[in-house]
């Protein structure tokens, strides 16, 4: 490798390392303190036509329009919020109000029968092992002292972090205040604000942000319509599985398990496994490993799938994708699970269209083609 050679490779991986490094660092600090106005000029874009089209049709100020929009939309978002909130914190009470019953009604008349049928055969075959078995009982009564004490030690924390929300209550809701009233300026100016944030760009750089600008919103669009289409074939599966299994109401169940897969962390496995456990502990083993399968498939085919449509998507290999997905949700969460993906087809595009030069032109991209050595 030439010495010119080397000079540009140096200068590409310090260009990209830096950009790196300054995503992460805006993601990581800058965005939490901003996230109330990025939400607002968010909700601002969305808005953006329709405030346009009824001040058009109903001949009335562009100003009230937005003013009503943005009420009409922040209160559906909070009754939708307050429904899904009451609906989670009914299913949780029920479930949990349900623990005592199923314990009494299955797990301690197993145990109980359990140790009356071992001291009965103990007695028979060898008086002395009832040391043993007395021992065994002392060890199973510690284990379920540690179990009292592990679950003492969780409603502490589960105190802990009631107080740590109370104690952060006013601060959320400043950032909310912040945010409504941030969408209320910048849904009545949006223009005025576009017009003022591109006038302070010149040339190039001024492109160069348009073209991320349009690039980025085509590709959440994309991104949306990926998920969307995981989320049916997810509830396709759960529809036909449930049904197989006998489940009431298996279609909604479906739907409410889809939509709940979108989540990162929890995923379906967040409803799946404690319905598996709740069904093994009531007694219905059949109907138990039915609903495990069921969860394994749905898995194993939701890590096959996802990589591959979402990279084919935003042109990216599934490999590629598969692992930014992974590392941007280990970093920053669900953000980073879909901006992660973003920023690496970002730089392909911009890579491959010539405005920047780090890696050979579709590097990054699907291989569509086979090279052999």
């Amino acid at each position: 490798m030439s010495t010119e050679k080397k000079k540009k490779f140096i200068i590409d991986v310090t260009y990209l390392a830096l950009i790196l490094v300054l995503s992460y660092l805006l993601l990581q600090y800058a965005l939490p303190l901003l996230l109330p106005f990025v939400l607002a000029f968010l909700i601002a874009y969305v808005l953006r036509r329709p405030i346009r089209f009824l001040s058009r049709v109903l001949h009335a100020p562009k100003g009230l329009v937005a003013v009503l929009l943005v009420v009409l939309t922040y209160g559906t978002i909070g009754l939708l919020l307050a429904l899904a909130g009451i609906r989670i914190t009914a299913t949780i009470t029920s479930v949990v109000q349900q623990i005592p019953s199923l314990y009494s009604a299955y797990i301690l008349p197993e145990l109980t029968d359990f140790f009356a049928w071992l001291e009965e055969l103990l007695a028979k075959l060898d008086p002395s092992l009832m040391s043993a078995l007395q021992e065994l009982q002392s060890q199973l009564l510690n284990m379920l002292w540690q179990l009292v004490s592990s679950l003492s030690v969780v409603l502490v924390g589960g105190v802990s972090m009631a107080t740590s929300f109370a104690t952060s209550l006013p601060g959320f809701l400043i950032r909310l205040l912040l945010m409504v009233i941030s969408t209320f300026f910048i849904a009545v100016d949006y223009q005025k604000i576009v017009r003022f944030c591109l006038g302070c760009l010149q040339g190039s750089t001024r492109n160069l942000v348009l073209q991320v600008k349009a690039y980025v919103v085509g590709t959440l669009f994309v991104c949306i319509r990926s998920y969307a289409l995981i989320m049916s074939i997810t509830f396709v599966e759960l529809s036909v599985g449930l049904t197989l299994i006998g489940v009431n109401r298996a279609i909604l169940v479906a739907l409410l398990i889809a939509i709940f897969d979108i989540l990162p962390v929890l995923g379906t496995g967040g409803i799946m496994i404690p319905w598996v456990i709740l069904s093994a502990l009531g007694g219905d083993l059949p109907h138990a490993f039915a609903l495990l399968v069921l969860y394994v498939i749905i898995t194993v085919i939701r890590n096959i799938i996802e990589p591959r449509i979402v990279g084919a998507q935003i042109g990216l290999h599934p490999v590629l994708t598969l692992m930014s997905m992974f590392v941007g949700n280990h970093l920053f969460g669900i953000v980073g699970l879909f901006g992660l993906p973003i920023l690496l087809s970002l730089l392909r595009y911009l890579n491959d269209n010539g405005t920047i030069s780090l890696f050979p032109a579709s590097a990054l991209g699907r291989a569509d083609t086979e090279t052999s050595q």
